[in-house]
């Protein structure tokens, strides 16, 4: 059944001045305020400046819709009464990662006393995707074979072209600035769910790690619950977008899943082949020419995925996603493409980065 595979989205969001757009430290006061109407749902980052923005478990994606459009009514109500505005994207165009505050919590000193200024920089927003799955040996044989899509997804979410007031010439620069944590990242292949757990029982035990969830794959079983999460997205440029990668991921899950019970698996590939592919959605997003190590071809990425979303046709209307698959398909014909690109088009267009900045404000504001 479809709803086997719930659907869970943690967005991460910038608080920024409404009226400049500049990041804005005032997480505390948005915890303080938005706790009567939010119970649970926003949660603090690193960055004082970022908003978590947490679902319940939702069984279906229109349940995963209905709740995104209450939750982005809820918190845009809560940060407009404090004088600010929401962000939507990996990087802020022009903010310095020397002007931001910590959030002051010991599992945050840690990192930052481990990581130093690597830390310190990672002024990023992403968006986390869990979807169910209960059995945990069919969660890694799933993982090991969904690596092969994360660039894919990571294209479609390029969000991040600008930092510190710089374009970048990459379409994901929060991938770059998070490349050099320990345990990020791509995994390898993983053998079985022993194998994993051994792995995280030794780094705990050796002091290496609080627990599992220091390890920050761009895909993982999450060491809490039943599900695989997807990790290696930006924060991408609307709410729609969000919904329509939620829905894809829901459908690669199921699809394979039909597949293993058939004991049908796909190719695993290397994660070294894997990074080959990631880079360059890095690089150039949904422009990328990839390579289809399998079939042994260099292949557009628009086209590649419109292999995928062949590939899990069969399922989407089970799950309801029709909607957000074919919402897919339009963005990878739209020539504005992704958020990556409509940011780089203003900056062209302006040669002026502050524009850029009240270009997302106004896209946040169009959006909720």
């Amino acid at each position: 059944m479809a709803s086997q595979f719930s659907l869970g989205i943690e967005q991460e969001f910038q608080l920024v001045d409404r009226h400049t757009g500049d990041l804005s430290p005032s997480i505390e006061s948005i915890l303080t305020k938005g706790a009567p109407f939010l119970k649970g749902k926003i949660k603090a980052e690193e960055k004082q400046a970022c908003v978590e923005l947490i679902t319940d478990i939702c069984p279906t994606i229109e349940d995963a819709r209905t709740e995104l459009r209450t939750l982005h009514r809820l918190l845009r109500q809560v940060v407009e009464q404090e004088e600010l505005a929401l962000i939507s994207a990996g990087t802020h165009p022009n903010a310095r990662w020397q002007d931001q505050k910590i959030t002051e919590k010991d599992h945050y000193r840690k990192l930052i006393e481990e990581f130093q200024d690597i830390e310190r920089m990672l002024v990023i927003y992403g968006l986390h995707i869990h979807v169910g799955i209960e059995d945990k040996n069919v969660a890694i044989s799933l993982m090991n074979q969904l690596r092969t899509w994360l660039p894919h997804l990571l294209a479609l979410s390029t969000n991040s072209p600008f930092w510190e007031g710089r374009y970048t010439g990459l379409k994901s620069f929060r991938s770059a600035l998070w490349k050099p944590i320990l345990r990020s990242g791509l995994p390898e292949i993983v053998a079985s769910w022993q194998h994993y757990t051994r792995y995280l029982d030794d780094l705990i035990s050796m002091g290496c790690i609080e627990n599992g969830k220091d390890v920050c794959w761009d895909i993982r079983p999450h060491p809490f619950f039943p599900t695989l999460e997807f990790r290696i997205c930006d924060m991408p440029a609307t709410p729609r977008d969000t919904l329509a990668l939620a829905a894809l991921c829901q459908a690669l899950v199921m699809k394979l899943a039909w597949l293993y019970r058939r004991q049908i698996t796909l190719p695993v590939l290397p994660r070294d082949y894997v990074e080959e592919n990631k880079w360059r959605a890095m690089r150039y997003g949904l422009d990328a020419a990839i390579i289809d190590f399998v079939n042994r071809r260099p292949i557009a990425m628009r086209d590649s995925i419109h292999e995928l979303l062949d590939f899990v046709d069969d399922v989407i209307d089970d799950l309801g996603s029709r909607n957000e698959i074919q919402y897919l398909r339009v963005l990878l014909d739209d020539p504005r493409g992704t958020g990556a690109d409509r940011q780089i088009a203003i900056y062209q267009q302006s040669n002026d980065i502050n524009k850029v900045t009240h270009y997302l404000l106004q896209q946040m504001q169009d959006a909720c």
